[in-house]
């Protein structure tokens, strides 16, 4: 059974870090293309970044340059480094295993200004 676990998200002050783990089980990571999403409240679950299989990364042109997603084969976790965060960048952020559908419970991050 696939499983997905978000941690990392807090509270971040305007111009602030923070780093998202997605720990993957049941699957490998290196064999499924993981996609972060966000949802803010009343607005629609947007991507925000995906990593493929080979490595390929591609992001929201909302956070490109400030957002990094990654991944540790060893530890079969993906990982999304966030910097420069903003206020808009508040949401629950989810994982996403593409292969399989699955869904991580999600974890919130939250901007203040």
């Amino acid at each position: 059974q696939v499983q997905l676990v978000e941690s990392g998200g807090g509270l971040v002050q305007d111009g602030g870090s923070l780093r998202l783990s997605c720990a993957v089980s049941g699957t490998p990571v290196s064999l499924n293309a993981i996609d972060w999403y966000r949802q803010a409240p009343g607005k629609q679950r947007e991507l925000v970044a995906v990593i493929t299989v080979s490595g390929n990364t591609n992001y929201a042109d909302s956070v490109k340059g400030r957002f990094t997603i990654s991944r540790d084969d060893a530890k079969n976790t993906a990982y999304l480094q966030m910097n420069n965060l903003k206020p808009e960048d508040t949401a629950t952020y989810y994982c996403h295993s593409i292969r399989s559908n699955n869904w991580g419970q999600g974890t919130q991050v939250t901007v203040s200004s």
